[in-house]
């Protein structure tokens, strides 16, 4: 390769760093799209992420990176199950939805499978890469509030954060404290470079996070809690059985419908105890990345001549 063939034997490698910007899109996992269905998951409710990221690159195969990400993950009961609700029936039932803004801050190291040459100015052409590390993720799930009675008006309904509300009874006695707004996620994934020019290179990348929090979504698990014990709109967000509409859309009242006739023929997945699916796996989430880096060159040195 390109790299490989201009770096003699004996010359010593010279550390440089790139500063990159990238954008793509965010998938998510967790209870109301789960890992079983993975490609459903995947595709059904993709939405963005923005990044920023420092790297060095300490030896002709492994990099250092820092970056910081904002992205938007979403989940939509009705959604996931709208086009088959019999096969789907307790998540049909359930009517949950959340967006969540992603605040991640990630330390990764970097394994180039092709070497670079002896500085930045000989890096190799076509860079395929692993990564992993860790990161720190801050986020708060919101949802949209219900119609008001018999009234169908959607701008009315507006986006509250979930937390707060204890939606599914926490801190009440005999029930989980409540989730912490910040968590860390183990990043890992594949990408590769492309170098444009000696100051430029092109990047794409697909890591999967997973997340120690099974609250991005705001649903962990729990039994319904009793409605005596919530405040507020409180009520209203934790159980949305009942209710006519799908909140997040502006013409979802054949739900309403859909959902009588499932009662009609088995009302059970109307009447369990358990919000969540209680599964093994905590939540988690894709990021896709396009990214333009820049080459911050390091000190050239002339290699020595023999």
């Amino acid at each position: 390769m390109e790299g490989q063939a201009q770096r003699r034997p004996g010359t010593k490698f010279l550390p440089y760093s790139t500063v990159s910007f990238g954008a793509g899109s965010s998938h998510y996992y967790g209870d109301l799209a789960g890992y079983r269905q993975v490609l459903r998951s995947t595709f059904i409710l993709p939405r963005w992420n923005a990044t920023l990221g420092y790297t060095r690159q300490f030896t002709p195969n492994f990099a250092a990176r820092a970056s910081f990400t904002y992205a938007r993950i979403v989940g939509d009961d009705y959604t996931f199950t709208k086009h088959n609700p019999q096969a789907f029936a307790i998540q049909y039932a359930r009517n949950l939805h959340f967006r969540n803004d992603l605040k991640e801050f990630a330390v990764t190291g970097l394994y180039n499978f092709v070497a670079d040459g002896r500085d930045s100015r000989v890096r190799a052409k076509l860079t395929p890469y692993l990564f992993g590390g860790v990161a720190l993720v801050a986020h708060s799930p919101e949802a949209r509030t219900p119609a008001p009675p018999n009234n169908g008006d959607y701008e009315a309904q507006k986006w509250v954060k979930l937390q707060p509300l204890h939606t599914e009874g926490q801190s009440q006695p005999g029930r989980d404290k409540p989730y912490s707004l910040v968590t860390i996620a183990i990043p890992v994934g594949i990408g590769a470079r492309y170098r444009i020019n000696d100051d430029f290179n092109v990047g794409f990348e697909i890591g999967y996070r997973y997340s120690f929090s099974d609250y991005l979504d705001d649903v962990g698990g729990s039994p319904y809690p009793d409605p005596a014990t919530l405040q507020g709109v409180g009520v209203l967000m934790s159980d949305r059985r009942f209710e006519r509409n799908a909140a997040r859309y502006k013409n979802a009242t054949d739900r309403y419908t859909v959902a009588q006739e499932l009662f009609t023929a088995d009302p059970t997945p109307f009447q369990t105890t358990v919000r969540g699916a209680d599964g093994i796996l905590r939540d988690g989430y894709i990021l896709t990345n396009i990214s333009i880096q820049y080459v911050i060159p390091g000190k050239i040195k002339c290699p020595p001549i023999r």
